[in-house]
């Protein structure tokens, strides 16, 4: 009987503790993680490991998740990836702004467990 491939996913956060466990978490549920704390590498990380989703925060380092939320949806190559943006911005521009860019849908961070993210982010790809 043949197992099914493990879901790829790429989780982008700069902050340290909230990466790590989004990593465990996702681990746990049987994902491969890849991780990056700044926007700046988003793009040649993607077209070199092709996840199957990405966990994208907004406030980032170098490079804001919007910007790259904009540049994943603008290339051939990586447009159809699903991009959840995952933020504690929860005004109402933000989420309209993220949806307008292409994100699958938009989380903020205070309102889920990491078990709800999981499961949320599961239900989607």
């Amino acid at each position: 009987m043949q197992t099914e491939r493990q879901k790829k996913m790429l989780i982008v956060e700069d902050e340290k503790s909230i990466r790590e466990s989004l990593q465990e978490a996702f681990e746990d549920g049987n994902f491969e993680v890849l991780t990056e704390e700044d926007g700046e590498s988003v793009m040649d990380v993607v077209k070199e490991e092709e996840p199957d989703i990405i966990l994208l925060d907004i406030i980032l380092p170098k490079k804001d998740g919007f910007e790259v939320l904009s540049e994943l949806k603008g290339e051939v190559g990586t447009k159809n990836i699903p991009v959840i943006l995952s933020t504690n911005l929860s005004d109402p521009s933000d989420i309209q702004k993220a949806l307008d860019l292409g994100a699958t849908t938009y989380l903020v961070k205070s309102n889920y467990s990491l078990d709800d993210i999981v499961k949320k982010v599961g239900s989607l790809i």
